[in-house]
């Protein structure tokens, strides 16, 4: 997978799942009258899902013009543009289950534990647009 920071979180990305990573410039990104962004790359526009806003992640990069845009895609062949913070690099990780250890966490597919000892959440692609979520509604909250 590929292993992404986003604020002091760090989470794996399938490689399955990536299709590109860039940069946005200005006017790429356009924000959408009912709520939510929109990347327009090569005549298409594809919806951006902020990973910190998803997570509920403090401490993260809010600038668009300073992140890092991973365009993904989903098993039913849809692309979304994952914003993150950092690209820390490629590695192979054995996938743990939350559900059998702990619980479901939409979006999440698993966790790992990674070679610096730091636990790493994998991202499930293909769910974190399922289940009528926006692109912007988080799925965990903050609050106690």
């Amino acid at each position: 997978g590929m292993v992404v920071r986003v604020g002091d979180e760090t989470y794996v990305v399938p490689l399955s799942n990536m299709v590109e990573t860039l940069r946005p410039q200005p006017g790429q990104v356009r924000t959408l009258v009912g709520g939510g962004d929109v990347l327009s790359l090569r005549g298409e526009y594809v919806p951006m899902v902020y990973l910190h806003r998803k997570f509920a992640v403090e401490q993260a990069n809010t600038d668009i013009s300073k992140a890092l845009v991973m365009l993904v895609e989903t098993d039913a062949s849809m692309r979304i543009g994952l914003v993150v913070d950092e690209i820390v690099g490629q590695q192979q990780v054995v996938i743990k289950s939350l559900e059998s250890n702990y619980d479901a966490i939409h979006g999440i597919g698993g966790a790992t534990i990674l070679g610096n000892g730091r636990v790493a959440l994998i991202v499930d692609v293909s769910m974190l647009l399922t289940g009528g979520i926006s692109p912007d509604s988080p799925l965990v909250s903050n609050a106690a």
